[in-house]
């Protein structure tokens, strides 16, 4: 299977765990940490399912790794998300040292890149953005517009 294949396969993963989310009346966004091609850890946004801000999708899916491997650091991981992380996630993802994150639909309002604009941050991550957005974004317009009427 060919690297094109596997980031499919992966983001098609992630986006079951927004599913999750949606269905669970949460903002759908889901996310997967991959090591050697096997998921170590996954998540899908629990903020209001657990009263926390900070259960989103990236965090409960690095939580879920680390516990996997029994370490604070994601080396050799990427990580998959729906949506593009925020300064909080971004946060853990770089403290976490993971070494690629790839994402779906851009987030204009509350994604890194709209806050961050110092390539230090994640300087030793690799960053690929707009891998199967539509889908990801649909998912997202779907669930808002559900909430506007």
């Amino acid at each position: 299977m060919d690297l094109l294949d596997y980031n499919t396969l992966f983001m098609n993963k992630a986006i079951a765990e927004a599913q999750k989310a949606y269905d669970l009346d949460e903002v759908p966004i889901g996310a997967v940490v991959v090591c050697n091609n096997q998921i170590i850890g996954k998540g899908h946004n629990q903020t209001e399912t657990l009263n926390d801000v900070t259960a989103h999708a990236e965090m409960l899916a690095i939580t879920s790794a680390s516990n996997h491997l029994n370490t604070k650091y994601l080396d050799d991981c990427t990580l998959y998300v729906t949506v593009e992380p925020c300064v909080m996630c971004m946060g853990a993802i770089k403290h976490s040292r993971i070494s690629k994150v790839v994402f779906g639909a851009f987030e204009p309002k509350t994604g890194y890149s709209k806050h961050i604009n110092s390539d230090n941050f994640t300087n030793k991550t690799e960053i690929t953005g707009g891998y199967l957005e539509s889908e990801c974004r649909d998912l997202m317009q779907t669930f808002f517009q559900s909430k506007r009427t």
